[in-house]
């Protein structure tokens, strides 16, 4: 049965290190909308200048837009066995296109991340991106990018007002993907706010639980 999993959180939750590590070791690709967009801004194609507006001043692509690329990528054929998915879905109507997506695939994993927002703030505070070929930074990686070597910079949307800003328009329009998937039996929330290495733990522990369908909606706190 292929292992399909969403990952949740608000920015600085730490889903793109996650998900990183959880598709490693279990040989899924890792299949993240933010990258796909910043290769399209450094590529300059025309959704790559909107993307680059939009994601500067904080703000969400659009639905349309961000269901499209979804739906390409998933129709690869390395997603057969699974795939672990980072940044999407971003509001209910992308959510609701991922369930018709999904028709027939298995079922779908869904982690959310839960991390007090002052710890976010910090967090993104300290983050950083390649300057090279813009993935974000893993916590593993110091001063180097572990994809291509190169320096580690920080980013454009991580400054403190446009920070606040992401967090009140992911309260407005993400969150509310939680109360969707809230009562589904993979449905699980993982407490962010412990070592990366603890977390890993909790998440792989929590997904390979819920896989199974067969235990009820929980949080999991270690």
């Amino acid at each position: 049965m292929a292992l399909n999993v969403v990952m949740l959180g608000p920015p600085g939750a730490g889903k793109g290190t996650q998900a990183e590590r959880f598709a490693t070791t279990h040989a899924l690709p890792k299949i993240s909308t933010g990258d796909i967009l910043r290769e399209s801004v450094q590529a300059g194609t025309d959704l790559g200048r909107v993307a680059k507006t939009t994601m500067d001043a904080g703000q969400l692509v659009g639905d349309d837009v961000m269901i499209g690329i979804v739906r390409e990528r998933l129709e690869r054929p390395d997603t057969r066995a699974g795939f672990v998915l980072d940044g999407f879905p971003r509001t209910v109507p992308q959510a609701t296109a991922l369930d018709t997506i999904m028709d027939g695939r298995g079922p779908l994993v869904v982690i959310d991340i839960v991390v007090p927002e002052d710890v976010l703030l910090r967090r993104l505070a300290a983050r950083r991106i390649c300057g090279n070929c813009g993935v974000n930074a893993l916590i593993e990686w110091t001063t180097a990018c572990g994809n291509c070597g190169g320096t580690l910079i920080t980013r454009t949307d991580d400054g403190v007002e446009i920070v606040r800003d992401r967090l009140k328009v992911y309260h407005h329009s993400t969150r509310p993907i939680v109360e969707f998937y809230s009562g589904r039996p993979t449905f699980r929330v993982i407490d962010g706010n412990q070592p990366p290495d603890v977390v890993t733990v909790a998440m792989d522990r929590a997904i390979c639980e819920a896989s199974s369908l067969t235990a009820p909606a929980k949080e999991v706190r270690l």
